[in-house]
């Protein structure tokens, strides 16, 4: 009887645990980081790139439903083109509408709530696809733990990361989902005119999956990852069903009606971008889904014609057609063969400059451990799970399934981002193997736990529907005990089967404890994930302090016709910065974290890097760029990424480069040391982060290194030899005199301490670093990096400098003025001639800015003095 009541409420027991389920990363991912992030002034965003999915936010408002294909608010001066769709956005904009957000505090509330809403939303989505890939157990366990995954999954869900990953995975998982209850309903539905009746449901799911496509389609043109996915699954199918004599008409009608839906959404959506680039919106992916149709009747007409034959001549013919296939398009219709070969080797490789950006690293086993840990060997199980249930007769869901799963670890494997789309995997697989133990283990444990019950009235597959997986001899399924105890079952428990079930539910509960656990401290910190205060400092007073651009901020201009106004201008900083200046000063980055703008010539990473300020100059004029923001990260933690950017072989070994050294006096091994080389000091970054741009002689001693060419002592890197602290006027003597006699692969340089053995080593360059002529601080952030007493170096976080055409005067030797800035932090500008001229970016007269000089400027020992208006200074005047 109490089996019977277990039975009757058991859908109302599913339901309560699915709420709960959905509650909890509505807790940890919404509502405990929204305590501590929402302020009167709206939500400090997570990361970068939600801040830009605001600015989009705050656009489609203003003109809902329009979007933005263009954007002139970024990638001065020729704006940028928007590469990934309105959904997401489009979704954020109707529910500030809907409530009534209209100020930019209120849109950032309700936006924030998006991604812990779709997070939640993954729980009942996984639940179904579990439950059709097993039984409602199953479902329950991969549905809990799809809620408390961590890592990068549970961080783009997090309030406040307003970015489409989570809905990426959402509606990607949705699209697996139908997709596959599409197979199952239409693989027993063979295809003919007898049976029309019956193909209306296969038909109407396949739809449904093809709906499902597309709306992860018109959120990120990444979706066609799925397509890859779908071909390569029916690839893998058409090959096993023929070995199993199994007709594949199944697979003619789920991909032809699905990508039928796909092709027409498609072309009614239209294609905002030129060309057949997949990873933007062009008619390549009508393409690519007339191809995976084609492909699909290419490989039933094969099939059946081969019926009759020898088995082995399916895959031969296959070979054959796929090699002369790809031979035809490369010869003949190369930009296809682009399209579907190269866009797919380009996929999964890795260029030196993806090093540089988080999401695209590829994936470590570190990382892999950290996130999913326990799971990893859950999920390896489901995969053998899946693997034994189809060892007879196979499930086309779960062969889908395994090819998901292969491709979407290839993907996280590549680059780490795909790490947010692994995770329905992992709490789908994982779920599947618990639930294949608890199946399989159920009734020992309950003998086990109560003694002459034979587990009848606990077991939990006990009552399941004819054709669940778990009946012998159905797809995925799973033949029953057939050992012959020496007692009768119902007495004596199987002990294996027991501490089978003990030992996964343990590692099941210690995931879950552990993701829990992750997920709390992740929503917990979230507040320390948006913008510093020093950035906001700064770029609030950029926005109120610089010229306006003149470009319409909630605009949507047309790439064609749009051209910039007179007086428009540009904002250099590192990319990652981009986003902010768009955002929170409403002022044109010249290069933005889409990593636009970074490489090239005219590029941010060879502007930073560029020990000329000439070189550096032609970029700002090229550009149209008028400030320049830096700060100490890209001064310091950060530098290797321009350095890479702007040379990917070379690195950053000109600027920071390594030695060896022994590992102790007198030892025998040798470890690498990085040191700062003066090319360092030179570069732009420094001269203007560190120095103000003003001439800086060394004021400290440096190292004098005598070393040997890795080439002379067979090693990986130079070895030094001798190394001694010197004076540096002593220093730079003792390099020139060793090196106009120096042995055959020995040379002798001046180095500094690297900055992270020696935080002040990036202010006290090796030799002179001369004055820049063009730039002058006009703003910094009132932090200083040293945290230091008031005589220790003074050193501010963010930095922003225009860039001027400067007042000439005429003379020579050394020029300076004295400088107080808006924090009361004072310096001298110092510069010296350069051929019988000075050019000077400080007025000194007729300036009404916050950084200011307190005198005239004085060329050193003449007693000559200068007023310099700001009309001078603007205008490139020359003062006597």
């Amino acid at each position: 009887m109490a089996h019977m009541d277990l039975d009757k409420y058991r859908p109302y027991i599913i339901i309560g645990f699915i709420v709960l389920f959905t509650l909890l990363p509505l807790w940890t991912r919404g509502f405990i980081p929204a305590a501590d992030m929402v302020t009167p002034e709206g939500v400090n965003l997570l990361g970068i790139d939600p801040w830009y999915n605001l600015r989009q936010v705050e656009q489609v408002v203003a003109n809902f439903p329009g979007y933005a294909w263009f954007d002139a608010m970024t990638l001065y001066p020729s704006g940028d083109v928007i590469y990934w769709g309105p959904l997401f956005i489009q979704i954020i904009s109707a529910l500030c509408i809907l409530a009534g957000a209209a100020t930019r505090p209120e849109i950032l509330v309700v936006a924030s709530w998006v991604p812990p809403l779709m997070g939640a939303a993954m729980v009942p989505v996984t639940y179904l696809l579990a439950r059709k890939i097993a039984d409602w157990k199953t479902g329950l366990i991969a549905a809990g733990l799809i809620a408390v995954v961590g890592g990068n999954y549970a961080y783009r869900s997090l309030f406040g990361f307003v970015d489409h990953h989570i809905a990426e995975t959402l509606f990607s998982t949705i699209f697996v989902l139908a997709y596959v209850a599409a197979l199952l309903a239409a693989r027993n539905s063979p295809l003919s005119k007898k049976n029309l009746e019956n193909l209306k449901i296969p038909a109407i799911t396949a739809a449904l999956a093809g709906i499902a496509y597309l709306l992860g389609y018109f959120n990120m043109p990444t979706m066609i990852l799925f397509a890859l996915i779908v071909a390569a699954f029916t690839l893998i199918q058409f090959i096993l069903d023929f070995f199993q004599n199994q007709s594949s008409d199944y697979l003619v009608l789920v991909n032809v009606v699905a990508f039928g839906v796909v092709m027409v959404g498609t072309a009614a959506f239209g294609f905002p971008h030129p060309g057949l680039d997949l990873s933007r919106y062009t008619v390549g992916h009508i393409i690519t889904s007339a191809g995976l149709i084609a492909g699909t009747l290419v490989l039933y007409g094969l099939s059946v014609f081969l019926k009759e034959r020898p088995k082995y001549y399916f895959p031969a013919a296959l070979a054959g057609i796929a090699a002369l296939a790809v031979a035809v398009l490369f010869v003949a219709l190369p930009d296809v063969y682009n399209l579907l070969i190269s866009n797919l080797f380009a996929f999964f490789g890795e260029a030196p400059v993806t090093t540089t950006v988080e999401e695209a690293r590829a994936w470590s086993y570190g990382a892999a451990w950290a996130t999913f840990h326990w799971s990893l060997i859950l999920a390896a199980g489901g995969v053998a799970a899946l693997l034994w249930w189809n060892r007879e007769k196979v499930n086309p869901a779960h062969v889908f399934v395994l090819i998901w799963t292969a491709i979407i670890l290839a993907s996280t494997t590549a680059h780490v981002r795909y790490e947010y789309y692994l995770a329905a995997n992992i709490a789908l697989l994982s779920g599947v193997f618990v639930g294949a133990v608890l199946n399989a283990g159920w009734k020992d444990v309950t003998r086990l736990l109560r003694p002459g019950s034979g587990g009848d009235s606990s077991d939990p597959g006990s009552d399941e529907k004819k054709g669940e997986p778990e009946k012998k001899g159905k797809k995925g399924g799973r033949a029953p005990a057939t050992r012959k105890p020496k007692v009768p079952a119902r007495d004596q428990p199987d002990y294996l089967k027991v501490g089978a079930v003990v030992a996964v539910v343990a590692v099941t509960l210690l995931f879950a404890g552990n993701s829990f656990a992750m997920n709390l401290a992740a929503g917990t910190t979230a507040k320390y994930s948006g913008i510093n205060s020093q950035w906001m400092e700064a770029l609030t007073w950029m926005g109120a302090n610089t010229p306006d651009p003149g470009v319409d901020y909630y605009a949507i201009y047309d790439k064609d016709t749009f051209t910039y106004p007179e007086g428009s201008y540009g904002v250099m900083s590192w990319w990652d910065y981009g986003h902010w200046i768009t955002f929170v000063s409403k002022r044109i980055p010249t290069n933005n974290p889409f990593q636009h703008g970074v490489s090239g010539p005219n590029g941010s990473a060879t502007y930073f890097v560029s020990t000329s300020e000439e070189e550096a100059n032609r970029i700002l004029d090229n550009t149209g760029t008028r400030y320049v923001v830096t700060d100490i990260q890209l001064d310091t933690g950060k530098f290797h990424a321009p350095v890479t950017w702007a040379d990917p072989e070379g690195g950053k070994e000109r600027f920071i480069p390594s030695f060896l050294l022994p590992a102790s006096p007198g030892s025998t091994s040798y470890q690498s040391v990085p040191f700062q080389s003066q090319q360092y000091y030179l570069t732009m970054v420094s001269r203007l982060h560190n120095f103000d741009g003003s001439m800086t002689d060394p004021t400290s001693k440096v190292l004098y290194v005598e070393y040997r060419d890795p080439g002379a002592v067979n090693a990986s890197l130079p070895v030094i030899t001798r190394a001694e602290e010197m004076n540096a006027t002593a220093a730079a003597a003792a390099v020139e005199a060793y090196n106009k006699n120096a042995p055959a692969g020995s040379h002798a340089t001046l180095l500094n301490m690297y900055h992270q053995f020696q935080p002040d080593s990036i202010l006290h360059p090796v030799e002179r670093v001369p004055a820049l002529r063009h730039y002058r601080l006009v703003h910094e952030t009132p932090q200083n990096y040293f945290n230091v007493g008031a005589n220790g170096p003074n050193l501010k976080n963010v930095k922003i400098f225009e860039y001027v055409p400067g007042a000439h005067i005429k003379g020579d030797g050394i020029i300076e003025v004295p400088v107080t800035t808006n924090t009361g932090r004072a310096f001298t500008y110092r510069q010296e001639s350069v051929n019988g001229e000075f050019v000077v970016p400080y007025a000194t007269s007729g300036w009404s800015g916050e950084v200011k000089t307190t005198g005239l400027y004085r060329i050193v020992g003449t007693g000559q003095t200068f007023d310099v208006t700001e009309e001078d200074i603007r205008q490139g005047r020359t003062i006597n």
